[in-house]
């Protein structure tokens, strides 16, 4: 889980081991859990390190550290007890995509980030509990990269026929009533209910905020009678010890793998109509136009998590897993740099590239699980051309300044990030296996 007081860990201890060991079992009395000071304190630790933009009041945390954070803490905690306490509408923020539409940011105030981070911190333990192992985002001890490794792992098992799944506007058509009764199933403290229903309702009629701190477990616990659905047909299609259909989940990004043998084709027709029926319960569109099917073994491609996914031969004519950074993603990492550049125009030479370094070892650290070597020599390039532009624009040259300085000084002197290799990993056993 998240990193807390000893107290507040064997709390959460607690709660998840009951939950797991009792499937049905409805907790009650969480609320005086919510409302005690510790767990307030963690959240706003939690919220503090995640940083983000104010809310709608716009209170920063720098200002909420000028007053004091016990006052603030104790305000809230108050207000809790004496149910008072109702959350203010969140800031939206266009956000753009790479198709030329925006994406919707629901930003809470800081003040509703820690009531809400409390909120998770009390609940996450029942639902993780219930939660399956195909499913990646949003979820503690689980990252990206296991999704990945999932991923290919199928591909290498004969599973080379994909559903690439894409659903429409999920976050935002999330249905509320749908919602409480799937929180209900575990959770029986009308105290509990109520303040998850201002928090949702302080969101719209429908949908969870993306960029809300209880958002992505709500979203998650919403498709989880889905994943159990393909947890079940994974294993029911199951023949000799080996699985013909796998299905991987991160957040509203989903896979579903089908074995490439022609005596398979009812099951790839099968498996989507049964995860069609599911949505529609829960009344979530998928996407015609982007969901797709492909065979990899006819030379298709789909996309996953920023890779894409690929069939390739190696020099001895070996079939390996290709997964190289999309298109999109490079744009991205030259966007933020080109902003950061702009941004830090007047800042000492060792803070802009201690920013540029920040942006740059994400990324790589991100996508070098992957075939990317010729992307990264891409990447690099650009980079260090914007670099040396940026220092020559300030002196009012002309050029990047290549006789200037070598790419030994850039990287050695000015300390410009250069850690562009590639570390193979493993795929590991499946924990739905």
């Amino acid at each position: 889980m998240t990193n807390a007081s000893i107290q507040l860990q064997e709390l959460r201890r607690k709660i998840y081991n009951k939950a797991k060991t009792e499937k049905h079992w409805r907790f009650w009395g969480l609320y005086c859990h919510i409302c005690k000071k510790e767990v307030l304190q963690e959240s706003y630790r939690l919220a503090k390190t995640n940083d983000g933009a104010p809310g709608i009041d716009g209170k920063s945390f720098d200002e909420i550290e000028a007053e004091g954070v016990a006052g603030f803490l104790e305000v809230i905690r108050q207000e809790l007890l004496t149910r008072t306490y109702r959350p203010l509408p969140n800031r939206r923020v266009e956000i753009p995509k790479g198709n030329g539409t925006t994406r919707t940011l629901g930003i809470p105030t800081i003040k509703d980030r820690v009531v809400q981070g409390a909120l998770k911190l009390i609940l996450e333990p029942i639902f993780e509990a219930d939660f399956k192992g195909c499913s990646y985002g949003y979820r503690p001890k689980r990252h990206a990269h296991q999704a990945i490794d999932r991923v290919t792992a199928g591909i290498l098992h004969g599973l080379t026929r994909v559903v690439d799944v894409d659903l429409s506007g999920y976050f935002d058509n999330i249905r509320h009533h749908i919602l409480l009764e799937k929180i209900a199933r575990r959770v029986q403290d009308d105290e509990v209910m109520h303040l998850i229903k201002l928090i949702l309702k302080a969101n719209g009629k429908k949908g969870v905020p993306q960029g809300g701190i209880i958002s992505p477990l709500l979203s998650n616990l919403y498709l989880n009678e889905v994943d159990e659905m393909m947890e079940r047909a994974r294993e029911v299609t199951r023949r000799k010890g080996y699985h013909n259909l796998d299905y991987i989940r991160s957040a509203d990004d989903m896979v579903i793998l089908v074995h490439g043998h022609t005596n398979d084709d009812w099951l790839l027709k099968k498996v989507q109509k049964r995860l069609k029926e599911e949505l529609d319960k829960l009344r979530v569109q998928m996407n015609k136009e982007k969901t797709k099917e492909v065979t990899l073994r006819e030379g298709g491609c789909f996309s996953f998590l920023g890779f894409d996914f690929r069939l390739n031969r190696n020099r001895e004519g070996k079939i390996y897993v290709s997964k190289t950074p999309r298109k999109k993603k490079c744009k991205e990492i030259g966007k933020k740099v080109k902003a950061a550049l702009k941004a830090n125009w007047n800042k000492p030479l060792n803070e802009v590239i201690q920013t540029i370094n920040t942006i740059t070892r994400g990324w790589v650290n991100y996508f070098r699980i992957g075939n990317s070597n010729s992307t990264f020599n891409k990447v690099r390039n650009y980079i260090e051309k914007k670099m040396r532009r940026f220092v020559m624009r300030r002196k009012k040259l002309k050029g990047f300044g290549w006789k200037w300085w070598s790419r030994e000084e850039i990287y050695q002197k000015w300390g410009l990030y250069n850690d562009y290799r590639i570390r193979y990993i493993k795929p590991k056993a499946s924990p739905c296996q």
